[in-house]
């Protein structure tokens, strides 16, 4: 890409000298590599990579122009501003483009992913493991742990084997071709862990760390320096300021409009709702949403007869949820009527409650309302639920886009529902609308 940001720079009128413009673009090169742009990396790519390919060929670029300028070449400004932006716009795609294809290839499980030591078999560990080994694209494929004290057997889902102990690590690295080593919660005291990082740094072994308090450090989060001393400033996101205030406010408006707008399906569905079977056209149901307000959830009705005859269809997943047995799943499949099923595949059941939107029980975009009854059970058994509701629930959210919809992990909804209220931003909203479609249309089913 930068031999081709040359060929098209010396065709445009008034260009910088040949050898000044070949000389920003190496400059560039040499820049993108101090900057660790060529590094490997686990997310494609960082928003910090993105930043630096706009700023990196900009600080050459005024260089290079200001070299010009003070040897007399006329318009060397605008050609540095063309040379500039033919770098940032060749070079930023073809990198998306590459990290895009990469992303691809390490999904498919290639010898392009590295194997992975993790430092720590305990829960955070385990989490880990169980991440990188679901989400390959990330291109860490863990192969075991370093713990002197694991979890007991049966604590963990996964098969993954405790390799030895933080003595051993030399031996698991040559003995399994290790080459990358993150380090989680360890019952190892600090230096400890901090010997086992300088000897993974003695060995050429990448080492990641997990950060004690990850459960707050979200995207916002910076480091600053006192001497060689970092400190991570953290700046979550306020639920009580006033850009949820208008948050909220747009969120009334949209759904008012949308109702509008949507009048003509929204009567044509209670009709057919109507006609499928006796009762009412809404099925309601008790939620709990911003700081434990209670309020009727409204869906259209799927099902014959009283929701109430057969109990919770997921009662056996709240008990699991919450590390109990003894509950049988019970399925409702047979009472949906065939018009309900249509409703329920096509998410159209969920449509009324823009009418909860629009009179402020809940939101467009935020954690999705739990019942009442399971509330008071999760809130003083699982962790960081009672947090969830320092925002408005939302018809969708971060966690059902990405993929915790229905009977799904429940601390793992919890942990994604936490991390958008954090790290909220209008265009976090924006990305969550655009991935809320395809996640309707490849998933089926919603509590």
């Amino acid at each position: 890409m930068l031999l081709a940001v040359i060929g098209a720079h010396a065709w445009s009128t008034q260009p910088l000298r040949d050898g000044v413009a070949l000389a920003a673009v190496l400059g560039t090169m040499t820049a993108f590599a101090a900057a660790g742009c060529y590094r490997p990396r686990a997310t494609l790519p960082t928003r910090d990579e993105r930043r630096t390919l706009l700023v990196v060929p900009a600080l050459v670029v005024m260089f290079a122009a200001a070299f010009e300028l003070a040897t007399t070449h006329p318009g060397a400004g605008d050609a540095g501003v063309r040379l500039w932006l033919l770098v940032a716009t060749l070079v930023g795609t073809a990198r998306l483009g590459v990290a895009g294809a990469e992303a691809i290839v390490r999904r498919t499980g290639t010898p392009t992913t590295r194997a992975t030591l993790i430092v720590g078999a305990g829960q955070v560990g385990q989490t880990l493991a169980q991440r990188l080994t679901a989400e390959p694209q990330f291109g860490l494929q863990p192969i075991g742990f370093l713990d002197k004290e694991p979890l007991d057997e049966g604590e963990s889902d996964l098969e993954l084997p405790v390799l030895g102990a933080s003595w051993d690590l030399e031996d698991v690295i040559a003995s399994h071709d290790v080459q990358h080593v993150v380090v989680a919660f360890s019952t190892a005291p600090p230096s400890v862990v901090l010997d086992i990082v300088r000897r993974c740094w003695a060995l050429g072994v990448d080492v990641m760390v997990v950060p004690r308090l990850f459960e707050v450090e979200g995207r916002r989060t910076r480091v600053e320096h006192l001497g060689a001393l970092p400190i991570v400033a953290l700046n979550p996101s306020d639920p009580r300021s006033w850009q949820f205030t208008v948050k909220y406010a747009i969120d009334r408006v949209i759904a008012s409009i949308a109702l509008l707008a949507l009048s003509p399906l929204f009567a044509a569905l209670a009709l057919g709702v109507k006609l499928s079977s006796p009762g009412p056209v809404f099925f309601k149901q008790r939620r709990v949403g911003l700081d434990g307000h209670v309020f009727d959830m409204l869906k259209f009705r799927t099902m014959k007869g009283s929701p109430d005859t057969r109990g919770e269809n997921d009662a056996a997943w709240a008990m699991a949820a919450l590390g109990l047995d003894g509950a049988e799943k019970t399925e409702g499949e047979d009472r949906r009527t065939r018009f309900g099923t249509f409703l329920r595949r096509c998410s159209l059941d969920e449509l009324p409650q823009l009418l909860n939107v629009a009179r402020g029980d809940m939101s467009l975009i935020g954690p999705r309302p739990e019942r009442s009854h399971y509330v008071e059970q999760f809130e003083d058994a699982i962790y960081r639920y009672p947090d969830r509701h320092r925002v408005k629930s939302g018809l969708t959210g971060w966690a059902q886009v990405n993929g915790l919809r229905g009977e799904t992990s429940l601390q793992d909804r919890i942990e994604w529902d936490n991390f958008y209220i954090e790290n909220w931003s209008p265009l976090l909203d924006l990305k969550i609308v655009a991935k809320t479609i395809p996640a309707l249309l490849f998933a089926r089913g919603d509590r």
